[in-house]
């Protein structure tokens, strides 16, 4: 089993790598394997609404010159998320929304029933406004959202202060913990013939009458 760990800071080892590093490291010592993938300062697109993805391109975004095909790749073949993100202005960075918003999109069924969790680093306020915002994107494809013993947050300006952060790293190691149980349980009904029902997709209900 595999858990993919989407790093949406533009530092590429600052806080949000420290904090996801410490839920990599509980995962790995249940026998998870873990990837970080960086998203840098590289330059992301924004979703146009294009439909390309649906109507001919297979599940792939239009756009070939940022990461988000290649990351579509790996999350086809992982079994479970963590999406970390600094708090920026009360919300996690727009970079990283934008490219979440064409991942979920265009790669939605890459997602589905597959176990999700947000972690986010900030300096003092916004946390919890910012894993609102990302735990919606679990929750908008079917998929289980997994818990800690806090909200999945950790403070600090820079890794080493987040080092001084007992409490948060030790909610991410929880965090990891209890995906790779939650992982090992769905393994196991999988196993005994246990699968999700295909979810009901044709109510739409517009409230412009």
């Amino acid at each position: 089993m595999k858990v993919l760990l989407l790093n949406g800071s533009t530092r590429k080892n600052g806080c949000v790598y420290r904090a996801l590093s410490e839920a990599a490291s509980a995962l790995n010592d249940e026998g998870i394997e873990t990837e970080i993938l960086q998203m840098g300062d590289s330059p992301v697109w924004d979703c146009m609404g294009c439909g390309f993805c649906h109507s001919g391109g297979n599940g792939r975004c239009v756009y070939e010159d940022d990461m988000l095909n290649g990351w579509l790749e790996k999350a086809a073949a992982a079994d479970g998320f963590i999406f970390g993100s600094p708090v920026y202005y009360a919300h996690p960075t727009g970079q990283f929304l934008a490219l979440l918003d064409r991942m979920f999109y265009a790669g939605g069924e890459h997602f589905k029933f597959k176990p999700g969790a947000a972690i986010v680093t900030a300096r003092r306020a916004g946390t919890t406004a910012s894993l609102d915002v990302l735990n919606k994107y679990f929750t908008d494809a079917c998929m289980p959202v997994v818990s800690s013993t806090y909200w999945n947050m950790a403070h600090g300006t820079a890794p080493e202060e987040i080092e001084r952060d007992e409490e948060g790293l030790q909610t991410m190691r929880n965090l990891g913990h209890n995906m790779a149980w939650l992982l090992k349980c769905i393994e196991a009904g999988r196993e005994r013939g246990i699968t999700p029902r295909a979810p009901e997709t044709d109510g739409w209900t517009n409230f412009i009458r």
